[in-house]
């Protein structure tokens, strides 16, 4: 597996990247894939059938001047920006028989993620179909793009982002969890108590060896 720490600066480059590193792999020009990135501006992305009429508040996307685009996975949809750090994993069916399903899937890879933030003391719980929660509170939501050996799993981690901010551009959705219990953004969501160095290296642990080249830049290097 590769290790990539990159992030761009426009909003399509970031979401359009995912999508190649996947489109690759399953060509056999690339192999399992472990990104990381974060954007410094706000933009919104939505899901494969998310309605934006539906999902956002357009007067306040207008007004701000929000980026919307969208991605090519499933999954609700996402305010991204400062704060916001991403994930990216392009894992290949073989390595597990539980990846072939997309539930038994989510929990295989969101199990991996909840064992590795233990690690930096963050108590987190798998919840719902594609969530991580603690205390019952929402940080990380995911996504899924399948093709025939590979698929792209994709999630969000909240560390420092402004969530007032979810509140101003993203409408509550018509469907979610029970574990939501009808809560307002506000009181759903959470960020976790951690530095992004630290939590891309706890995910890291979970997923590299040390074997495995890390690509930043366009730098490829080993991993100490």
């Amino acid at each position: 597996m590769i290790l990539k720490d990159i992030s761009f600066t426009y909003a399509q480059e970031n979401i359009s990247y995912d999508q190649t590193i996947l489109e690759l792999a399953e060509a056999g020009s690339s192999e399992e894939v472990l990104r990381f990135w974060e954007s410094e501006t706000y933009f919104v992305v939505l899901g494969r059938a998310s309605k934006a009429e539906v999902d956002l508040n357009m007067r306040n996307i207008s007004r701000d001047g929000i980026e919307v685009i969208r991605r090519g996975s499933g999954g609700g949809t996402v305010l991204q920006g400062p704060g916001c750090l991403n994930y990216s994993l392009v894992l290949a069916y073989e390595r597990h028989h539980l990846l072939k399903n997309i539930r038994s899937s989510y929990k295989f890879i969101l199990q991996n993620i909840s064992a590795s933030l233990n690690k930096i003391g963050i108590r987190s719980k798998f919840e719902g179909l594609s969530d991580l929660a603690v205390e019952g509170r929402k940080f990380s939501g995911n996504a899924q793009c399948r093709r025939r050996r590979y698929l792209l799993h994709h999630g969000t981690i909240l560390y420092a982002f402004h969530l007032d901010k979810i509140e101003r551009y993203i409408n509550i959705p018509h469907e979610a969890p029970a574990y939501r219990n009808g809560r307002s953004h506000k009181d759903f969501l959470t960020n976790i108590k951690a530095g992004a160095a630290d939590i891309k290296k706890a995910i890291a642990s979970g997923w590299i060896d040390e074997f495995s080249c890390v690509e930043s830049g366009g730098i490829l290097f080993n991993l100490p």
